[in-house]
């Protein structure tokens, strides 16, 4: 998805009096690089120009997308520089490269720390702007997205387009209901917990901003991570980690635990519960408390983690008591904690047809994780996203289950060869995906599995969110014919990463230059084409809110292009390609009759109208009509018994208008767990449709609906 306005992401801070709307921002410390973060730009540079799959010189080309690329990082709304910004720093722009290789990042830091002054400057502005009222008579209108356009000329510019912005946000709360001393108190909190979060950038942020605009100037999918984001990387792989197991969030100054993991240290203590407010870590049984008030999360997340078997003290203001409650400590034993909720989980559809039910099996597969680390060490029980399907698909087979259906909705990927051990789940053995080198080399991955898991009907559900390996599925069972692909047409991302460590490439055991993701191969499907770019079209599509310029890989000006190469030999099963044109035909018809699909289909609709519009009017009259018309749909749709339930409209990006104007991160604990809860418990109508559409096909499929199975896909692959 294109960023969303940058303080949308923010936490919220503790608020000062309202006396002090006009005080002078906090100062920003100057950043400057670590000796240590020049070594990593130039070792990374070495690496990018000698082994990147699309390898590019260093050079004053380079350089110029570099410096481009660099601030539409920084400032992607165009709402914080200047043109006069931009003209004085872009006497620079040709000489990136050679300060990349001279170990010299002086001038990056510079254009960093003007970013954060400017920053300062228009949040400093905006909240000066809470002193005073605004005309909402009047029409003018607030453009929302301002990517495409050019920077303010000046300052005065610049503080009118806050102006509106401000304004907007004013309009918001005050159509929710509030009044203007409540709008004043959010609006205070909203702007200096932006100005707070700025004040706790550091030099790793800066280097980490300046190095990903480096590999994002090459092409979208390489990246450089810093030490936390190299941890925070291998734990979603592995789905683990050493803590506590506690899921913790930051409203206001205080780290507030969410969410106790069942299982983990923290619940089975009895001791520690929703809401509690962490404000102290001491290690060990005796070791000094550190006080994090007002830490930045994933500083006071790296405290609280460490080895297996240690002490954690923390200190608690427990969740009933007041901000000047009488705090506790609680000692917890670190235990290693495996991350359910994003491992695989599978589901029960009962679907009528006619005189008939089916049951259909579904399975959500958030990511392709996978411990490499245990599977390197040789054992075999190793977690991973094909071993854990594999058991689901044991336990649906001992349910009866009539079909499966493979989720793999907004799922980003992960690791290659998981994505051909599932695939395998399926197909049995066979190719499943080409590969080719920055050479030219082409090789194969197979699938092993003498015989699949499940032969019965399968469909596989994909989104515009669905990229790398959840495309590798998708279209090997495409092109093996072995199951119905539904959703929306996927991302487009059609090449390989592999994950270097810098330390290790200079032989040091002390964590410090990070690592580097490295596209190093493109992968092709079977049947010569790739995904890149395009993606995997389904078979039977189903509505969506963004259009192919907006996400995917064809949004980023610099995605590799689609290309071909020769098909592999494989032996395609052909199980739905008979039934295809029924399965639209039924799909259409019950589409065209469901008042649900009409319903998604008026908000799609209206997103799209909105975003094409790109504008808001700051106009109470105008505004107030709009949002009537809205509520009064709502209404129809909540008296509609034959649609009760139905997933709400798609809060996108900055043009959907909370009915409370507030942002996710200005709502209490209890308003954010109850809005997850009711998130769950809503109508999923693109799943049930897709769940409808296997159904149809078991039907079809006869047999029961057990396809014929040869035992796998066995077929024959010349490498080339």
């Amino acid at each position: 998805m294109k960023q969303k306005f940058l303080w949308l992401m923010l936490s919220l801070v503790t608020w000062a009096q309202a006396a002090a709307l006009d005080a002078p921002a906090r100062p920003l410390p100057e950043l400057k690089p670590e000796q240590y973060e020049a070594k990593a730009a130039h070792l990374a540079a070495d690496l990018l120009s000698r082994y990147h799959y699309k390898a590019m010189p260093l050079d004053k080309t380079m350089s110029d997308k570099i410096f481009d690329q660099y601030l539409k990082s920084l400032d992607p709304e165009k709402s914080f520089f200047t043109q006069e910004d931009i003209a004085r720093i872009s006497k620079d722009r040709t000489r990136f490269g050679e300060l990349i290789l001279n170990e010299d990042l002086s001038i990056p830091f510079v254009i960093f720390n003007l970013y954060q002054r400017r920053v300062t400057d228009r949040l400093t502005y905006a909240r000066s702007l809470l002193q005073q009222e605004f005309d909402f008579d009047v029409n003018e209108s607030f453009q929302v997205q301002r990517e495409k356009q050019t920077w303010p000329a000046s300052d005065s510019e610049a503080n009118d387009l806050w102006r509106k912005r401000v304004k907007n946000d004013w309009l918001n709360l005050k159509l929710a209901g509030k009044d203007d001393k409540g709008i004043v108190d959010v609006l205070y909190k909203r702007y200096d917990s932006f100005l707070k979060r700025v004040s706790k950038v550091n030099s790793a942020d800066a280097f980490q901003a300046f190095m990903n605009a480096y590999t994002m100037a090459i092409e979208p999918h390489t990246n450089y991570m810093g030490i936390r984001e190299s941890a925070e990387f291998d734990i979603a792989m592995r789905l683990s980690l050493i803590g506590i197991g506690a899921v913790l969030a930051q409203p206001d100054d205080y780290t507030t635990i969410r969410e106790l993991v069942s299982g983990g240290p923290a619940s089975l203590s009895g001791q520690l519960k929703v809401g509690d407010r962490i404000v102290g870590v001491g290690q060990g049984r005796d070791g000094a408390i550190t006080d994090i008030m007002g830490w930045r999360q994933d500083e006071a997340v790296a405290l609280i983690r460490g080895p297996a078997d240690t002490i954690v003290r923390l200190e608690i203001i427990p969740a009933e008591a007041g901000l000047d409650g009488k705090h506790k400590l609680v000692s917890l034993v670190r235990k290693p904690i495996n991350l359910k909720e994003q491992a695989a989980k599978s589901s029960i559809q009962s679907v009528k047809d006619g005189k008939s039910t089916h049951r259909i099996g579904v399975i959500s597969l958030p990511s392709f994780y996978e411990d490499f680390a245990a599977r390197n060490s040789g054992n075999k029980e190793f977690k991973s996203a094909s071993h854990d399907v594999a058991k689901i698909l044991g336990n649906l087979k001992k349910a009866k289950v009539d079909g499966v259906l493979l989720d793999l909705r907004n799922n980003g990927g992960g690791s290659l060869s998981e994505a051909v051990a599932l695939t395998g789940l399926f197909i049995g053995a066979g190719p499943v995906v080409q590969q080719r080198n920055a050479e030219g080399k082409v090789w194969v991955e197979r699938a092993t599995d003498a015989k699949p898991v499940w032969n019965g009907p399968l469909g596989v559900l994909i989104n515009r969110n669905s990229a790398s390996a959840s495309e590798i599925v998708a279209a090997a069972i495409q092109d093996y014919g072995r199951g119905v692909i539904v959703g929306e047409p996927s991302w487009g991302k059609g090449t390989v990463q592999a994950v270097v460590d810098l330390d290790k490439i200079v032989k040091s055991n002390k964590p410090q230059l990070g690592g580097l993701r490295m596209t190093i191969a493109q992968f092709f499907r079977i049947n010569g084409g790739t995904t890149q770019l395009r993606g995997v079209t389904p078979d039977i599509s189903l509505p969506g809110f963004f259009e192919e310029d907006e996400m995917g890989e064809a949004s980023f000006g610099n995605a590799l292009p689609w290309t071909q190469i020769r098909q592999a030999d494989y032996t395609p099963l052909d199980k739905v390609r008979a039934m295809l044109a029924q399965l639209s035909v039924r799909h259409d018809a019950r589409t065209n009759r469901s008042r649900e699909f009409k319903y998604l289909e008026e908000d799609i609709a209206e997103y799209k109208l909105q975003r094409k519009k790109n504008e808001i009017s700051l106009n109470q009259t105008e505004r107030r009509k709009e949002r009537e018309v809205r509520e009064a749909r709502i209404a129809t749709r909540k008296e509609d018994k034959t649609a009760s339930g139905i997933q709400a409209p798609l809060e996108a990006d900055a043009l959907t208008e909370a009915a409370d104007g507030l942002e996710p991160e200005e709502r209490s604990l209890a308003q954010d767990l109850a809005y997850e809860k009711s998130e769950k418990n809503t109508k999923d109508v693109l799943l049930i449709e897709a769940a409808h559409i296997l159904s149809d096909a078991v039907g079809l499929s006869g047999n029961g609906g057990k396809l014929a199975s040869n035992g796998g896909a066995h077929s024959r692959l010349q490498e080339n």
